[in-house]
């Protein structure tokens, strides 16, 4: 499965950073390639491009803000979740994608 996200939280600093560091770890441990975009104090960091998201089965947004380019996603299965969600219990959230993608099937 190939995922695209974008992790951002209030602060935009610690959480999108772990948000970004545990779900990259998660998937590629769980055999999927991935690309998390950060949305931070600086702007927007490792920033997806066009053909990244035409390439993605799932985009998830881990977010606590509302996050700029949502838009891009509109054709696409989007997961929405908050920060904290993705830092306490990253395989079982990508275990969670991999099921709605099979229903979906």
């Amino acid at each position: 499965m190939k995922i695209v996200g974008i992790a951002a939280c209030t602060s935009g600093i610690a959480h999108t950073y772990i948000a970004k560091e545990k779900l990259t770890k998660a998937a590629e441990s769980m055999g999927h390639k991935v690309k998390i975009e950060t949305q931070g104090t600086v702007g927007a960091e490792n920033k997806l491009t066009d053909e990244d998201i035409k390439n993605a089965d799932v985009a998830i947004i881990a977010a606590d803000i509302k996050i700029s380019g949502k838009e891009r996603f509109k054709n696409k299965k989007v997961l929405e979740v908050p920060t904290n969600i993705v830092i306490k219990s990253p395989k079982a959230l990508i275990k969670k994608v991999e099921e709605l993608l099979n229903e979906k099937e």
